[in-house]
């Protein structure tokens, strides 16, 4: 198999946790190459990314197109989407040898040439003012929010931006879209979840500019619609087979745990 090691070399941590990989990939003989962020290139059976959920999402978007699984090493911050820390990489490295993985295919969005595996995020251009949004599926309005915004997520992306916003969490391997309203002028207007095959669109009120953001990496704007809709392509994260979803959900995030026990 060939290997790649990606990192970002404008990040002081990630240089360290590279040379550590780079040293324990080469006390075991294997052969991989070393790459930048900026810097992704194809070719490869397997690739290890250094960093936090920035540096995992912008790698898993681009190797998806190769079907080319990614395992996420942590920085020591929350790291949803990483498999181990820098001070498990030894443990880690031997499960990963080993065979003692498995690789889920994630659910990514795709709008105007932009692909997000976590979501992507519409607001208004004048922050300091809410704005209407008016969404359709499959072309029919379903309905109007006044709001700072509104999430268009993934599975995946249910447990970033659209949980914090009062978003549903739903599980990986659900094939399912979540639309989260942020911070709505209105008792009766929830999180909404529909089926992947369909398409969201969010229409421009009138006298009103819009951003959207994709995976808070890129920033686009649009002048009347909007339309997101499922990506052809999937992620394919690399996850230790004792790692499953629940678990990573009560340790990294506290869910489901008493607020005495924390």
């Amino acid at each position: 198999m060939k290997y790649a090691l990606c990192y970002n070399p404008n990040v002081t941590a990630s240089l360290e946790v590279k040379d550590k990989l780079n040293s324990f990939l080469g006390k075991r003989e294997i052969e991989f190459e070393v790459l930048s962020i900026e810097n992704l290139k194809s070719g490869y059976d397997f690739v290890f990314v250094v960093g936090g959920d920035g540096t995992i999402l912008k790698s898993a978007r681009f190797y998806a197109r190769y079907k080319t699984p990614v395992f996420g090493i942590n920085l020591g911050r929350l790291g949803f989407l990483s498999q181990a820390d820098s001070n498990e990489l030894e443990y880690a490295l031997d499960k990963i040898f080993n065979g003692e993985y498995k690789i889920e295919n994630r659910l990514m969005l795709q709008a105007q040439g932009y692909t997000a595996l976590n979501d992507f995020v519409v607001k208004g251009e004048d922050t300091s003012r809410l704005s209407t949004f008016i969404v359709k599926i499959n072309d029919k309005i379903v309905c109007e929010y006044l709001a700072d915004g509104i999430i268009i997520s993934t599975p995946t992306g249910s447990t970033a931006y659209s949980m914090a916003a009062g978003g549903p969490i739903l599980a990986p391997n659900i094939e399912d879209i979540v639309i989260t309203p942020i911070c709505p002028h209105t008792f009766s207007a929830r999180p909404l979840v529909v089926g992947a095959d369909n398409t969201v669109s969010v229409l421009a009120g009138a006298n009103s500019s819009y951003c959207v953001s994709a995976d808070g990496q890129f920033v686009f704007s649009f002048e009347n619609s909007f339309t997101v809709a499922k990506s052809q392509n999937y992620a394919q994260l690399a996850l230790l087979k004792e790692n499953d979803f629940y678990t990573v959900l009560r340790s990294k995030l506290n869910w489901g745990i008493s607020p005495a026990k924390l």
